[in-house]
């Protein structure tokens, strides 16, 4: 009596939307082939960042840090004009948006990415009070590499109707 016979193979693409995957792919007793996946990584609700920072090292460090990870950043702004601008192009999945900003107010930003359906995240030492209204999230400065990463994490399973798995430190997510 003839058994099943399994080909397993995987694939790991690097790159911001990686996908690895097994797949097993089996032909029956009956001649007839088919497969499965086992497991695979989903593919990322939040990829295009734009990072709204007037502080240079801390905007360095974010993008580098956000880049090196996957995330596209789509531009680093440090003030509002320019992010309102950049928000009205689209092509956004999330902004990380300062309060206090060159000569503007991050709020602006944050009505602005509210209009467009894009999410915000505030990165401040101090989020602004109507914060629960107009952002999605308020992540308290200082804060690690670790933690920003944990904060988007966090917002993208809030995103995608899901309870994030576990809340940085600093991190205050609303709705």
């Amino acid at each position: 009596m003839p058994s099943d016979r399994y080909l397993i193979s995987g694939q790991v693409t690097p790159g911001a939307d990686t996908k690895t995957c097994l797949l097993v792919t089996h032909s029956g007793q009956d001649g007839k082939a088919g497969s499965s996946m086992l497991f695979g990584k989903r593919e990322r609700k939040i990829s295009a960042i734009l990072v709204v920072e007037d502080e240079p090292l801390i905007a360095f460090d974010n993008e580098h840090f956000l880049s090196n990870h996957g995330y596209a950043v789509v531009a680093t702004v440090d003030n509002a004009p320019a992010a309102l601008a950049l928000i009205a192009e689209g092509g956004i999945d999330l902004v990380l948006s300062d309060v206090r900003l060159n000569d503007s107010d991050g709020r602006d930003v944050a009505l602005a990415a509210r209009e467009a359906g894009v999410p915000l995240l505030f990165v401040t030492a101090s989020c602004p009070v109507d914060a629960p209204d107009i952002a999605a999230g308020c992540l308290a400065k200082p804060y690690t590499q670790k933690e920003l990463q944990q904060a988007i994490e966090a917002l993208e399973a809030q995103l995608e109707g899901a309870r994030p798995k576990r809340l940085p430190r600093g991190l205050t997510l609303y709705k």
